[in-house]
């Protein structure tokens, strides 16, 4: 199964986020992940929403520059060892992770690696071999939010 991440490209200044966010809240369009990488005046946020689709028209129509691209949000054990065992899977088959982040699901239980390989196809088989599940887009927008303890 593959998943769908959104790439804005933006200036580096204030409130281009918020310009993402608000038309994302404006669609009601739920942001399940979401990262930012920067260089000194332009950045890529990357997310993983809950409709793809009608995320990349509507950021397109507000003039924004946006990239759908598959990726696969690997179901993973968080423990230590969890990534790693991913990881070195994909190292040894020579796969290259082009882009990833992750979030727990729940503490000491699970958490979803997302990444963006140069082989998708061939990944997502040895992923599968390898004894991982993989979340599509429906899957990742069904998660229920984890809820903390007060202490």
């Amino acid at each position: 199964m593959t998943a769908y991440q959104l790439s804005v490209f933006a200036e580096n200044k204030p409130g281009r986020l918020a310009a993402v966010t608000g038309i994302l809240a404006k669609e009601k369009i739920n942001i399940r992940a979401t990262t930012i990488a920067t260089s000194d005046t332009f950045g890529v946020i990357n997310l993983i929403v809950d409709d793809p689709q009608r995320a990349q028209l509507a950021l397109s129509k507000a003039g924004m520059t946006v990239n759908l691209r598959e990726v696969l949000a690997v179901l993973i054990e968080d423990k230590p060892g969890g990534l790693d065992k991913l990881t070195q899977m994909l190292a040894k088959e020579n796969i290259n992770i082009n882009n990833a982040y992750g979030f727990v699901l729940e503490g000491h239980k699970k958490a979803v690696f997302v990444v963006d390989v140069d082989q998708m196809e061939r990944a997502q088989k040895l992923i599968e071999r390898g004894g991982f599940k993989t979340l599509d887009t429906e899957a990742l927008s069904a998660i229920e939010p984890f809820h903390y303890m007060k202490y």
